[in-house]
């Protein structure tokens, strides 16, 4: 019995080294399994080591560019995953979806638009429902300034149900930029939820107001922007147009006269305000800003409009009171100064007024007239106008006179008339006055 005590405890002391040795065994084998991921340092260094022996290897394009993409690196990104793309179908097991889809991405990113729209397309195809191929597909066209084509992917992203607040902003804008102002208003509003002080946002949003006929509304967003570098001019040019259409005339010069203090505005933004704001101050009979305006407008826009002959008719105007009265008095000052060239019409002259008729753009005076040699019923008919006098308005004149039964008719013009309105008076008792007559007749008033 003592005998055998000696080989049981040798038996024990072998059994449990070899459970010590299984254990360690069993311990560095699952250090071995579990091994840290590689560094960052470690990736590059040996994905580049691969790349300098073969430039389109996947084992390290793949790591690389996932890297850098992860890291936002799009510079890095770009032509690694380029290459990646270029590659896929040497090597059928890389997953097309994911190396178009970041491509896309990055392109986007880096404003290479022609190539995201490239190989997103490729991306959807593998998967029409994606929101981020969709969403930059959308974006792709937008910044490129295709924004009907950008509308449909950026619908279908959002109807993923994905909450991005910059994708109502490019739907929004997208929208208004095609000029689809009453769709694009709900996107812009949810967008500026998020931005409350975005310009761009504001001003196409109130830009849109206007264009669906909410004037008011919009009003108070173009004054709210008025100050602002890059959207004021635009905005105190819209802000004064609809004070001129609730017939403000004070308000709206104010308007443009704020936005003429953008001097770095865009020409055509400073030449319609100036145009704008001469018509304003021609209605008020300021002459001098008026003119000053014009003038500006002529020299940098040459040809703008009518602008050539605003200031042509108005400086004679500006120089010659009683044509100035003539053209743009109120009525009663009107009637006023026809009377008074009717008096003075036939020399050494009796003349009775019998009847005015007073219009907008016609005034009538039927009187007799008496002088040593005639007595006969005539009738002034006044044009308030610098254009040219057409036949349809002398022979009006001319069933006017025939009704009145009157003798003779006197028609007469701050313009001219047209060669077939010269003609139809031949043989008939009308005589026809121009501007070149009229002004005469103004030296004896």
């Amino acid at each position: 019995m003592t005998s055998v005590f000696p080989i049981l405890v040798g038996i024990a002391a072998t059994c449990a080294a070899v459970a010590l040795i299984f254990l360690f065994m069993s311990s560095k084998n699952a250090r071995q399994t579990t091994q840290k991921p590689k560094s960052r340092s470690s990736i590059i260094r040996t994905a580049e080591k691969r790349l300098a022996q073969d430039s389109r290897d996947p084992a390290a394009l793949l790591p690389l560019s996932d890297l850098y993409y992860k890291e936002q690196q799009w510079e890095k990104a770009f032509p690694l995953l380029n290459t990646l793309v270029e590659i896929l179908p040497v090597y059928p097991d890389l997953d097309v979806f994911q190396a178009t889809l970041r491509l896309g991405i990055c392109s986007v990113k880096l404003g290479k638009l022609p190539e995201a729209v490239k190989a997103l397309s490729v991306a959807r195809r593998k998967d029409p429902d994606s929101f981020e191929v969709n969403y930059y597909l959308g974006q792709s066209f937008y910044k490129n300034k295709e924004y009907e084509k950008a509308v449909p992917f950026l619908k279908k992203a959002l109807s993923s149900g994905k909450e991005v607040p910059e994708l109502f902003e490019f739907m929004g804008l997208s929208l208004y930029r095609g000029r689809l102002f009453r769709d694009a208003l709900p996107y812009l509003k949810r967008a500026l939820d998020v931005k409350p002080d975005n310009r761009e946002l504001l001003f196409s949003m109130a830009d849109s107001m206007n264009s669906v006929g909410m004037g008011d509304k919009a009003l108070k967003v173009f004054m709210h922007l008025r100050p602002d570098p890059e959207y004021g001019a635009r905005s105190c040019l819209l802000a004064g147009t609809i004070h001129s259409f609730y017939n403000q005339p004070a308000q709206a010069v104010q308007d443009y006269e704020i936005g003429l203090k953008h001097t770095e505005a865009p020409l055509d933004i400073l030449t319609q305000i100036r145009y704008n704001l001469a018509q304003i101050y021609l209605q008020e009979n300021d002459m001098t800003k008026a003119l000053n305006l014009l003038q500006t407008i002529q020299i940098t826009v040459p040809g703008y409009k009518d602008v050539r002959i605003l200031i042509s008719r108005y400086q004679e105007l500006s120089q010659n009171n009683t044509l100035k009265t003539y053209l743009m008095s109120a009525q009663s000052d009107f009637i006023a100064l026809c009377r008074k060239i009717v008096s003075v019409f036939y020399s050494r002259a009796s003349v009775k007024i019998l009847s005015i008729d007073a219009k907008p753009d016609v005034t009538e005076i039927q009187t007799e007239i008496e002088t040593a040699k005639w007595e006969d019923s005539v009738v002034f008919r006044f044009y308030r106008s610098t254009g040219s006098t057409g036949e349809l308005y002398v022979r009006d004149f001319h069933g006017r006179i025939r009704d009145l039964k009157a003798g003779r008719g006197i028609c007469i013009t701050a313009g001219t008339y047209s060669e077939e309105a010269r003609k139809y008076v031949e043989g008939r008792p009308i005589d026809l006055v121009d501007k070149t007559q009229l002004l005469k007749i103004f030296a004896k008033v």
